[in-house]
């Protein structure tokens, strides 16, 4: 099995207004093409996990490595560099910009990582939304779309870069049980097809239920 992301000994303390431990001593695995999900009560410290992982809090103890490659230590500028590469987001806002079209949005992390020309990115794009049964709205502006046609262009956007692992916080969160289903689909598919690593913070227990692997947290602990 590869190892894609492993953490070593994590800690990390709020100071505000005295010292609390947040995340005690988390050491994990996750391997290429795992489905995993985080699940926990309100507060247990999953969405502070996240933060860690995906490089966007550098504020904690212990080690992060994502690829092999040890993050803890890296400057701003060479953690965006690896965040715009090796990883793809889904939250549970869509974050989509209303002044470009779906494809515009789905090609903009692409541009920024200026690796391919623009019409190899726009080709890529089309290729995502394709997947996504969106190629028809992708002269549309997000404003046209519904909650859940949004969040299949968030993922879209989010495969754009072919990351190594794609990170969701609460990516139904905000959808009804038929778009939470397709979402879940979507992503159950893109690691049985496409061996894409998955690691979702929820609390819907369904669908943590059926992901391939389940990390249950309750007060900054993994248990």
């Amino acid at each position: 099995m590869e190892t894609v992301l492993q953490t070593k000994a994590l800690n990390k303390y709020f100071y505000d207004p005295v010292e609390f431990r947040v995340l005690s001593d988390i050491n994990l695995e996750i391997q290429k093409g795992e489905f995993v999900s985080i699940i926990g009560k309100s507060g247990c410290g999953k969405s502070t996990l996240l933060y860690l992982l995906s490089t966007m809090d550098t504020n904690y103890q212990g080690e992060i490595y994502l690829d092999k490659q040890l993050l803890t230590g890296k400057t701003e500028g060479e953690l965006a560099a690896i965040r715009n590469e090796k990883i793809g987001f889904v939250f549970q806002f869509h974050y989509l910009l209303n002044e470009f079209s779906v494809l515009k949005n789905v090609m903009l992390p692409a541009l920024k990582g200026n690796k391919k020309s623009v019409q190899e990115i726009e080709f890529d794009a089309m290729e995502h939304l394709k997947k996504l049964g969106m190629a028809e709205h992708a002269l549309k502006m997000p404003n046209q779309l519904s909650g859940g046609q949004k969040q299949r262009v968030a993922i879209a956007r989010a495969l754009i870069n072919n990351p190594l692992i794609i990170m969701g916080d609460e990516p139904t969160g905000n959808l009804d049980k038929k778009n939470s289903d397709i979402v879940f689909d979507i992503f159950k598919q893109l690691t049985q097809e496409f061996h894409q690593t998955l690691l979702v913070v929820t609390h819907d227990n369904d669908f943590a239920e059926n992901t391939q692997r389940k990390i249950v947290m309750d007060d900054g602990k993994v248990v």
